[in-house]
């Protein structure tokens, strides 16, 4: 049977899971009264909450005796790892765009990499239903991007498409016709996508993802890039600079066919395919024939930008919530973890019962939090850092990023001054229609962290910002950090809304009446600068005179609700995120107040 391997380029919420969903569905992948879920795609339950792809993923269609490989890339750039190396496997890409948002930076650094290595796009503009829908602009801007990029003259003239995944439907014109669903879609890629290019020679296969399978072990899936494989073929794995890694034998190999995975007797050149039965395989290895001593190009990976240290929690409710406390287990889980994960590097702290992990953002270490509290974990976790490097002179680099902000223009004002207060270079302003403007800066990682959650609240929700690694450059001074001190409670015990309401002068709660709290813990925000010790256990004085006044119920304010992430970016480097399956907490680094004042003087003697 013929192949053509593609992959579905798209920003997050464009509609890229839905119509791989739609391609499914016309293709006969599922039958006319199969029940589905929506988005099948979205396998993981973060990805399903969060509407946003982490994982890449393969799937098949066959249409008019071809089979379609088709790939779905993760859109967000923290999750760049998965998409250098999925692009590897496909000889083109669908680049999705939604008709009234235009091409946005994620698609730009997934599509700034299929162009260096040479895949010739369609863009498919969706959505096209949209009240607010600009084709034509959009078709510019789509250009404009290619050119930016360096794309070829051959990559510049590329075929376009239209249409709404939602509705089922593509076509050559934005006005349809819409009654010939999907088929148009499924004809240009036949048309525009070449047949995989196979190389002479024995076996070899380019394995770009990795998964753990309880009954068949480790996974990795990949394009036979030369020859053919069977099961039971005995194989060795070499690493990008062609050392040995292992040998052994194929036990079972796998094929794509619709959302199934079905074991096959034989996979051929050009195909994408998991194979099972290897145990140290890494992403990008190569697994061959045991002839062949030249490994095949692998693309490099981009550094990891953020580092946390992951903690034993050590808080006097440690275990109270969690199964998985010890070193051991979270050892285990975070090295497994980045045994599949590239853009995830794991280290043993030199400190007792910790482990340095970096990676490439905010999102994909809080996604691994949020993943490991779900499994059952309890973990203490420090204030995200970023990785900083030196040049041949010695001179500090910091990770710089590209940061576009859509915001209505009444709000403008207010976003670009608190950008320039994290040190950002704004490069442009213009309008995006709407009332709405663009804004494009060169911010410092150090700077943006955090930062999401207080955009959201100086715009209203309505500014939307997207990320993307640029480059490292020379470090930009210090960042003014968090203003105020915080509340710590003094006492272990169950916290009492008699005492929370006579202390609401001093600043608002993270904490509501009848919650657990210990010595260290941090309660609330102070009004001030500095941090200060509070009784949150005192209950009401009883008398024995009834008054009207002295028997009213007590009104507390609401307290500020701590996310993962709001709480990540709140702490400084003397404060820990305690993570369990039910809370998350802040609390002192130092629980005890004595200690606490020790290691401060200290502190202030090293830097006096």
């Amino acid at each position: 049977m013929k192949i053509r391997n593609i992959a579905i380029i798209a920003h997050v919420d464009h509609g890229k899971t839905t119509l791989v969903d739609r391609l499914l569905q016309q293709s006969g992948a599922f039958r006319e009264n199969q029940r589905v879920a929506e988005r099948v795609m979205d396998s993981n339950d973060l990805e399903k909450e969060r509407g946003i792809t982490i994982l890449a993923k393969a799937t098949s269609v066959e249409w008019k005796d071809v089979r379609i490989n088709i790939v779905d890339t993760p859109g967000h750039a923290d999750f760049g790892g998965e998409v250098e190396r999925i692009l590897s496997m496909v000889d083109s890409a669908i680049v999705l765009v939604d008709a009234a948002e235009g091409p946005m930076p994620q698609t730009k650094f997934v599509v700034g990499k299929a162009l260096k290595i040479g895949l010739k796009p369609i863009v498919c503009i969706n959505k096209v239903d949209k009240p607010d829908a600009r084709v034509t602009e959009v078709v510019n801007e789509v250009f404009d991007l290619f050119a930016a990029l360096d794309a070829t003259d051959e990559q510049l003239d590329f075929p376009i498409i239209y249409g709404s995944a939602k509705q089922g439907w593509m076509a050559d014109a934005p006005e349809g016709p819409m009654d010939q669903g999907m088929g148009p879609l499924f004809d240009l890629v036949l048309k525009h996508v070449h047949e995989p290019k196979v190389e002479e020679g024995s076996f070899r296969l380019l394995g770009t993802l990795l998964e753990a399978n309880p009954y068949l072990g480790r996974i990795v899936t990949g394009r036979v890039f030369a020859g053919s494989v069977k099961p039971n073929q005995p194989v060795k794995v070499l690493d990008r600079n062609g050392n040995v890694v292992e040998q052994g034998r194929v036990s079972k190999i796998l094929a794509f066919r619709g959302i199934e995975r079905q074991p096959i007797e034989e996979a051929e050149a050009g195909d994408i395919v998991a194979i099972a039965g290897l145990a140290k395989f890494n992403v990008a290895d190569t697994i061959c024939a045991m002839e062949v001593t030249e490994p095949l190009q692998a693309q490099p990976i981009d550094p990891p930008t953020l580092s946390m240290t992951f903690m034993v929690n050590d808080s006097p409710l440690a275990g109270t919530e969690g199964d998985k406390v010890t070193s051991r287990m979270i050892r285990a889980r975070l090295y497994k973890e980045a045994e599949g994960n590239v853009a995830l590097r794991v280290e043993d702290s030199p400190v007792g019962d910790s482990f340095i992990v970096s990676g490439r953002g905010e999102l994909q270490l809080g996604i691994l939090i949020e993943t490991m509290r779900r499994e059952g974990f309890e973990l203490s976790i420090s204030r995200p850092r970023v990785v900083f490097q030196r040049d041949d002179a010695g001179q500090l680099l910091e990770p710089i990023e590209e940061v576009v902000i859509d915001v209505d223009e009444e709000h403008s004002g207010v976003v670009v001054q608190k950008m320039a207060e994290r040190k950002a270079d704004m490069l442009e302003m213009r309008p995006s229609g709407g009332d709405r403007l663009r804004l494009v800066f060169h911010a410092p990682t150090r700077g943006l962290i955090g930062y999401q959650g207080e955009l959201l609240t100086d715009t209203r929700g309505t500014a939307i910002m997207n990320r993307l690694f640029h480059e490292y450059a020379p470090y930009k001074g210090e960042i003014q950090g968090r203003r105020n001190g915080v509340l710590i409670s003094n006492e272990a015990g169950e916290a009492v809304a008699y005492a929370m309401w006579k202390l609401e002068d001093r600043g608002p709660m993270m904490i509501e009446p009848g919650w657990k709290v210990y010595r260290g813990m941090i309660v609330g925000e102070h009004t001030r600068d500095n941090d200060l010790e509070i009784n949150v256990l005192k209950g009401k004085q009883l008398t024995n005179i009834r008054t009207q006044s002295k028997d009213e119920a007590v009104r507390l304010t609401p307290p500020i609700r701590m996310t993962l992430e709001k709480a990540l970016a709140y702490i400084e480097d003397d404060e820990r995120v305690e993570v369990t399956p039910k809370s998350i907490r802040l609390r002192k680094a130092i629980l005890d107040p004595n200690d606490r004042k020790r290691a401060e003087r200290a502190k202030e003697a090293e830097v006096g």
